[in-house]
């Protein structure tokens, strides 16, 4: 394989990884829950509670983050934490709160 191909087969499957980031993060509700889990790990009553969101809605999207490796768990007792792993989601996290989020409130996502 010449480098032309390689290099245009690498960007392509880059190409096909952000698109797959994109999808997850194009939901409201899952960005809104990505934001406050930036903030550190919650359960899922307290992140019912902060974000307004019902809690089949909630659960739903919390798979969705869980099965594409954004968010891990934890069990204590009855309550299952929930928390942002460190990667590209909390980079694009980031980018996207500097552009969008106002100014002049307490930290960033």
């Amino acid at each position: 394989m010449d480098k032309t191909t390689l290099n245009i087969a690498q960007i392509r499957e880059a190409a096909g990884q952000a698109t797959a980031m994109l999808r997850v993060l194009a939901n409201e509700d899952r960005l809104l829950l990505l934001c406050q889990l930036t903030q550190g790990e919650a359960c899922v009553s307290e992140l019912e509670e902060l974000l307004g969101i019902r809690q089949p809605t909630l659960s739903q999207q919390l798979s969705v983050l869980r099965n594409e490796g954004i968010v891990s768990t934890r069990r204590e007792g009855k309550k299952i934490f929930y928390r942002l792993d460190e990667g590209h989601a909390l980079s694009l996290l980031n980018t996207l709160y500097g552009l969008y989020c106002p100014t002049g409130d307490s930290g960033s996502p």
